[in-house]
């Protein structure tokens, strides 16, 4: 029996989504859950990997174990032994064929960014600039440039384990808003390399500052090589926001 199951984290004290040795991640707690639900091993597999401090609204991950009681049952028990920072928001039986992590078919991040000092309460949720003011409409020239089917080694990060072999990615949309001091940055696409959000992140922002230019992001991308010019934006600002399948 196989379990579909969307969930929703606050990042900022876990060691990113994938498993680790000190059992610090979400996946290790999830999978301890779930073990101590079920009395036997279980083990899970995600959309995708969130770095350590990224959040999630629309994690997925799916696993295999036999319950003969309704889903909401589950997630009662589930909620009964989580951290209070994992939330289950949908859990159901699903296709056997259905992977959590090769069915997908495009994945949604948020990023929010503040211009100045932020309220306490969002402080660990957004990235806090400088109260000076962004170029929008610079910034949003500059997005123009990333979305279509490229190359995007240039905007992401050397990993080793499990990287990417595939630099090429499809990015449907890079839309940028703002609402008083709050910005908002959504990215939708086919799939994104190590750190390539928060680096498109990083990228619009120096734009925004005028440190570098809509053309600049063009050749940078054709580059196909790491630059020091592109920052990595924090990792606090970050949310994965929806995993999508056919």
């Amino acid at each position: 029996m196989r379990w579909k199951c969307i969930c929703a984290y606050d990042g900022t004290d876990f060691e990113g989504w994938q498993r680790q040795p000190n059992g610090s991640a979400v996946q290790n707690h999830l999978e301890a859950t779930l073990s101590q639900i079920f009395a036997t091993p279980i083990q899970i597999q995600g959309s995708g990997r969130t770095d350590a401090g990224v959040h999630a609204r629309g994690q997925c991950f799916h696993f295999d174990a036999d319950w003969k009681h309704e889903p909401k049952k589950l997630v009662r028990a589930l909620h009964a032994n989580l951290e209070k920072s994992i939330q289950i928001k949908s859990l159901k039986k699903v296709s056997d064929d259905f992977h959590a992590r090769f069915s997908v078919t495009g994945k949604r991040y948020i990023y929010r960014i503040t211009l100045g000092r932020p309220d306490p309460i969002d402080a660990r949720y957004v990235w806090d600039c400088r109260e000076l003011p962004l170029d929008l409409e610079a910034m949003r020239a500059a997005a123009a440039q990333m979305v279509g089917t490229q190359d995007f080694t240039a905007l992401s990060a050397t990993h080793g384990k499990d990287a990417d072999p595939n630099p090429v990615k499809t990015v449907h949309r890079v839309a940028i808003k703002k609402q008083g001091n709050h910005i908002r940055i959504d990215t939708e696409g086919s799939g994104f390399l190590y750190r390539m959000v928060r680096s498109m992140t990083g990228a619009l922002y120096a734009v925004g500052r005028g440190r570098l230019t809509p053309e600049d992001i063009r050749e940078i991308i054709d580059s196909k090589e790491r630059t020091h010019r592109i920052v990595t934006a924090p990792a606090r600002g970050l949310f994965l926001d929806k995993v999508f399948y056919s």
